[in-house]
């Protein structure tokens, strides 16, 4: 417990000594009100203070105001008669029970959240004078050269520079196998460094490093309130004005036209209003998406806010990017098709053009060409959007690209039938030959679509830049719905338009992306996921959620995640609502009195609230 809970919590055991005391003592009149007084002030002063500080500042109708109302109500009647005392009291104290254990509920989330999400850096070891100092990450300056032992976090983005070790991921990714690293590597921060030290140049500040972004997302999650929050918000600030005005209108005609005694109504107009206290449903329900969030973080599934958390249970669409999102994105030269040439000769010329590319299409050309690529022999080169490259090498024009490029150059090329992604090489507009690079599926992408199946998604979707044979190669070994090949940036944003189009009203069109050249695409959708961004700024920025590890089957879990936060938020607003009805009513004709009222106000809370303390938990089968 905080201090602050610990202080509330003597507050509570005073009061209650205090209660006890006064109901056993047997006083009457005036010094009844004597007795109770100092049990209620205890344990209400707080109350009734932010109720006065509430209206002075314009804000009259919240919970703070409707205790107050109905407490010291219930002490005025004593000018009617011996009054409510022991019921004024008790129902103060137990709203302040009520208050506590609510406070307790969020801090534990809260912490829970904090522990898993435990990544913040405490410091960095830089060299200065030849000694090791320690000194706060935010001091470090890009360039820096920080070092860092075995058991250490890694306190900022960077390369290795020295050293091999096995870095421990979990606490971004959920995963619990290490990521070996060796120089040349990058490292980002949040990890922990388990075996070996490492020697590494610091890439990014700290506050553009992966750790910031993160935490700053995690923590800013609430800003965007789901549907639900929002409607709850809207529900208060008419509600209790509402019951407010009811409150008074039971207390003061009924009495004129029964003819029963102002206390009697007037008792029952306060029990009204303890019972009307909203504070269930205002706790609860950003409880609940607040858990759920924490539960998915704790995978490595950081969700942007409740909106997005409550959205992606109403997806209607998948749509994936291909290359990095189902496939793993490691390409290979599985086939050299010269014409006229050299095998060696082709794949040198293909390299050199893409020398100055980091696609990984370029990246297993440079591998596959088995010797050092020269960028003294490379000028002028260009890269052509969804066709390919043209650079001048060794003075001479060399096009390396798909079958758009060589139409577009004027050079007939040949088909070929192996399955993969071809690149077309032309020399002055005279053609090499082609070489054959292909990808493979990750080891989860089947599975991923049977999972969103099950999850009720109708329809799953795959657009690449791939020629067809490609891309319904992969498709058809995946299981998708439809694919869509051959396709440029702006391409994918039109075939998404189309498919938006194709969504019932209440449906929603999620695209998962790499999160590196599908910006547009992620904006464009209801929900943007960006997939293996470990460590990617622009996956950070463009996607409504961020999986930080490179398995897409994460996606169906996250949504089971979302179905079942929803699912405790719909049952917390009905079983409160409902609760609150039938006693409303009963305290309206008399049935019920101030101890089923404090049931319908503090009982429902704590039950609301154990019940939204369930979302944390949902996260932990994506552990297993």
């Amino acid at each position: 417990m905080t201090r602050k809970q610990k202080k509330m919590l003597t507050r509570i055991g005073v009061s209650a000594v205090l209660l006890l005391a006064a109901v056993l003592i047997p006083y009457h009149g005036g010094w009844r009100f004597l007795l109770f007084f100092p049990a209620y002030f205890v344990i209400g002063w707080d109350v009734l203070w932010k109720a006065a500080k509430n209206i002075a500042h314009g804000q009259i109708f919240d919970e703070n105001f409707l205790m107050a109302l109905a407490t010291v109500g219930a002490f005025c009647t004593g000018f009617f008669g011996e009054g409510e005392y022991p019921e004024a009291v008790f129902v103060m104290l137990f709203y302040q029970v009520g208050e506590l254990f609510q406070s307790y509920a969020v801090g534990k989330s809260r912490r829970s959240i904090s522990e898993l999400m435990d990544i913040r850096p405490d410091f960095a070891n830089i060299q200065r004078d030849g000694q090791l100092v320690q000194v706060d990450p935010e001091e470090v300056a890009v360039g820096d050269v920080i070092v860092i032992k075995a058991g250490e976090r890694i306190p900022l983005d960077g390369v290795v520079l020295e050293g091999a070790s096995a870095v421990n991921t979990s606490a971004l990714t959920g995963e619990s196998l290490p990521r070996e690293v060796a120089p040349g590597d990058e490292v980002i921060s949040g990890c922990v460094n388990q075996t070996g030290l490492l020697r590494v140049r610091v890439t990014k500040p700290f506050g553009e490093s992966t750790v910031s972004k993160i935490l700053d997302l995690v923590e800013n999650s609430s800003a965007k309130k789901a549907r639900a929050e929002n409607f709850i918000t809207k529900f208060a600030r008419y509600y209790t004005p509402v019951v407010v005005i009811g409150a008074v209108l039971l207390a003061v005609f009924p009495p004129i036209f029964t003819g029963d005694g102002w206390a009697v109504w007037l008792n029952r107009a306060l029990t009204f209003l303890v019972v009307s206290c909203p504070c269930a449903l205002v706790v609860s329900v950003p409880l609940s998406f607040f858990g759920g969030i924490g539960g998915a973080s704790r995978s490595g599934i950081l969700i942007k806010g409740a909106s997005y958390l409550e959205l992606l249970s109403q997806s209607e669409v998948v749509v994936f990017d291909k290359t990095g999102t189902l496939t793993r994105g490691v390409f290979k030269v599985t086939a050299i098709h010269p014409e006229g040439c050299p095998e060696q000769e082709l794949l040198e010329t293909a390299a050199l053009a893409e020398s100055y590319s980091d696609h990984p299409i370029s990246r297993s050309l440079k591998e596959a060409c088995g010797k050092e690529v020269s960028g003294q022999r490379v000028s002028g080169t260009e890269e052509l959007s969804g066709r390919g490259v043209r650079a001048v090498v060794d003075g001479k024009t060399v096009y390396a690209g798909n079958d758009k490029l060589m139409a577009e150059i004027g050079v007939v090329c040949r088909p070929c039938r192996k399955i993969g992604t071809v690149v077309h090489v032309a020399v002055e507009k005279r053609y090499l030959g082609h070489i054959i690079i292909s990808d493979e599926t990750k080891p989860d992408a089947k599975e991923t679509i049977s999972g969103l199946k099950a999850q009720g998604v109708k329809k799953t979707v795959m657009l690449t830049g791939d020629a067809k044979e490609v891309g319904e190669a992969v498709a058809a070994e995946l299981g998708l719905d439809e694919v869509y090949t051959e396709l440029l940036p702006a391409d994918k944003v039109e075939q998404v338009e189309k498919l938006l189009q194709k969504t019932s009203p209440r449906g929603k069109l999620l695209f998962v992306g790499d999160g590196i050249n599908d910006a547009p695409v992620l904006s464009r959708a209801d929900i943007g996921i960006a997939m293996g961004a470990l460590g990617s700024d622009a996956a950070i920025e463009a996607a409504d959620i961020v999986l930080m590890d490179d398995k897409p089957s994460k996606i169906a879990a996250a949504m089971e995640i979302s179905k079942g936060t929803l699912r405790i938020v719909r049952q917390n607003i009905w079983f409160a609502l409902g609760v609150k009805a039938l006693v409303l009513l009963l305290s309206a004709f008399g049935v019920s009195n101030m101890w089923e009222a404090v049931f319908a106000d503090v009982g429902v809370l704590i039950l609301a609230v154990l019940n939204a303390s369930r979302a944390l938990r949902l996260g932990k089968k994506l552990e297993k």
